[in-house]
């Protein structure tokens, strides 16, 4: 409510009548007398503020949190006018809609610090009439001329409140104050009512459209795909629920949060894919696009197109679905076949081939069937390959992961979900599977109770086969009491071991071929290939994450590589030195480490982490003359 000038020695005489006497003059305005009245019936003290009741600095943070869309554009408000506001002596308080102050800007207010009165409740039960109480009681800007301010100390200056108000709903309470002091004469108070009107109108637009947005990006999140948002530097301007959980996978726990997220600095691969060609104008739907995030890589089916402005891309927006996801939700209509054969799997070594003969005689057959073997040796793949080459290979290939999956889900994974209020019915991955095969990766991860109920399951379904992988031997688990036994003698009737890659090195250089030629059918451009050096260096190291770990070594030296020739310097091995601890043993890989440097003691001790005086002492052993460039 806007109010012309009033006053201030007469306004004064009405406050004193009524503090002296409780009579109210016929001169004040009703709004106020009713909040004298009631001032006066809480018992609220009117020479000054008594203490404050505050919120907790961790319930603050809550509501600063909530409110910052309000506060952001708040913000920049204060700092477009902040000369204005200091040379007029004006205050600007933020309060949530319980009256309690959120932040503080400018001045002093009335003796307090802004950090003293952040957190503070300022409710007509705390500081009596105000044009806070009054504004809120009313849900209407409001003008309190400082006499007619319950506390006296604060009756040297004037106060005007306007509520934020979205959807019928008070939000919020913006409060202006003008102090003391004689520059306060060059404000009226219809320039104090517009300057708070405007921003009255601006914070409610500005909560509508976040509103607006949340909605939007509520559904944006339930969407079984990844979405974002990137600029031509490849930062994320947005992203969804999905896409927002794969990239922090992949951060360095240094990361801050603060800062928006860059796929060059998330992706390894991300100059090679299809998102950059999109700031050159050029679009993309429905292929299929490799992200290498933290170690991992995510296969998925995605569309990109540049968001163009004239003849400038301003960004480019990508939808990505995991083929995972899809796998399950295609599984009946188009019969998912595996990715892999049995031909296709790479090897001749002994072991490897008596693997590979034992797998293609189990194919032929249904029984259940369990592979083991360390992580990294392949067994996800022989998995496809036993599925391609058994009766099943028509039907559908389903995945079940039980080291990903929460253990509280995986009931529902594996049975279904019946349908409640507002939700259908979800199939589980058994009844999916019917027809074919369902690869249960990490099976000794299962809980003993759970395996049982599989196990009862699996006797009565006759047209779904199990292949199960595990890590560890479940028998050994059984033994201990951690692993479902009827579940064990159920999946074991064949058992398939993958060898580990340190018992067949001399299938190094066939898988390295066979890896680089995929990343470069999933990359088009330059084949690439290993030196002799880097082929040697490869054979030389122990492997400890197999063929699982040779990948990702290489998957980084293929991005690193400037040319067509990976080198060893473009390898980074796991375990400190990319040469491990064979040039110590064996004098040809001492000498291929010596030549990656180039010849350089010092660049070799730091490559080997050894000191100079240990190079030397390996040189004499080796025989080799020294060289101290």
């Amino acid at each position: 409510m806007i109010r012309e000038q009033r006053n201030r020695e007469k306004l004064r005489t009405y406050y004193q009548k009524f503090m002296a006497q409780g009579i109210l003059d016929p001169n004040v305005h009703p709004w106020v007398g009713e909040a004298w009245q009631k001032s006066r019936s809480l018992g609220v003290p009117a020479k000054n503020f008594g203490p404050f009741v505050r919120l907790t600095e961790a319930e603050r943070g809550e509501r600063l949190a909530a409110a910052h869309a309000v506060i952001r554009q708040l913000d920049a408000f204060y700092d477009s006018i902040r000369e204005f506001l200091s040379r007029n002596n004006i205050s600007i308080l933020l309060l949530d809609d319980e009256s309690y102050v959120l932040k503080s800007y400018t001045m002093s207010f009335y003796q307090r610090t802004p950090g003293e009165l952040e957190g503070a409740r300022l409710a007509e039960r705390d500081i009596g009439a105000s044009s806070v109480g009054i504004a809120a009681a009313h849900r209407t800007p409001f003008v309190l001329f400082g006499p007619e301010i319950w506390i006296e100390d604060c009756h040297d200056s004037d106060a005007a409140t306007a509520p934020i108000i979205v959807d019928d709903k008070i939000r919020y309470l913006v409060t202006m104050v003008v102090m003391d002091g004689t520059e306060k004469q060059r404000l009226s108070m219809d320039g104090l009512m517009a300057l708070l009107l405007s921003v009255k109108h601006l914070l409610e637009q500005t909560l509508t459209l976040e509103e607006q947005l949340t909605g939007r990006e509520s559904l944006l999140d339930k969407v079984p795909m990844a979405i974002y948002q990137v600029d031509p530097a490849g930062e994320v301007l947005y992203a969804n629920r999905l896409g927002n959980e794969r990239l922090i996978r992949g951060m360095k726990r240094s990361h801050s949060m603060e800062h928006r997220l860059n796929l060059n600095e998330t992706v390894l691969n991300y100059g090679h894919t299809q998102i950059p060609r999109a700031f050159l104008g050029v679009p993309s739907f429905n292929r299929e696009l490799v992200w290498i995030i933290g170690g991992k890589t995510y296969e998925d089916i995605a569309s990109v197109w540049p968001d163009q402005t004239d003849e400038f891309v301003a960004s480019a927006t990508v939808i990505s679905t995991p083929i995972e996801d899809m796998k399950t939700l295609l599984a009946y209509a188009s019969q998912y076949k595996a990715r892999y054969s049995l031909s296709s799997l790479v090897g001749e070594a002994p072991r490897f081939s008596a693997m590979k003969d034992k797998a293609a005689r189990c194919a032929r057959h249904l029984d259940h069937l369990l592979i083991l073997g360390e992580p990294g040796t392949g067994k996800q793949r022989l998995a496809h390959g036993i599925h391609q080459a058994s009766p099943h290979a028509a039907g559908p290939l389903i995945t079940v992961r039980c080291g990903d999956t929460p253990a509280d889900l995986l009931p529902s994974e594996l049975f279904g979900r019946v349908a409640t209020a507002g939700d259908s019915n979800v199939p589980g991955k058994i009844e999916l599977a019917r027809g074919g095969t369902l690869f249960i990766d990490e099976i000794d991860k299962m809980p003993v109770a759970l395996g049982d109920e599989l196990a009862a399951a699996l006797k009565r379904e006759k047209e779904v086969r199990v292949i199960a992988a595990a890590d560890v031997d479940p028998k050994r688990l059984v033994a201990k009491e951690l692993f479902s036994e009827d579940l064990y003698y159920l999946i074991a009737q064949a058992v398939i071991r993958t060898p580990s890659l340190r018992h067949r090195q001399t299938d190094i250089p066939l898988i390295a071929e066979d890896i680089l030629k995929e990343l470069s059918l999933q990359h088009p451009g330059e084949r690439k290939q290993l030196s002799p050096m880097a082929v040697n260096l490869l054979m030389n190291h122990d492997w400890p994450g197999n063929v699982k770990q040779l990948q990702g070594v290489l998957e980084q030296g293929f991005f690193h590589a400037h040319g067509a020739v990976i080198q060893p310097t473009d390898l980074v091995l796991p375990g400190g030195s990319g040469w491990g601890k064979a040039w110590k043993r064996d004098r040809s890989a001492f000498v291929d480490a010596w030549k990656a440097c180039g010849g350089n003691i010092s660049r070799l001790a730091s490559n080997l982490e050894v000191s100079r005086v240990t190079l030397y002492r390996y040189l004499e052993k080796y025989g080799l003359e020294r060289n101290r460039k």
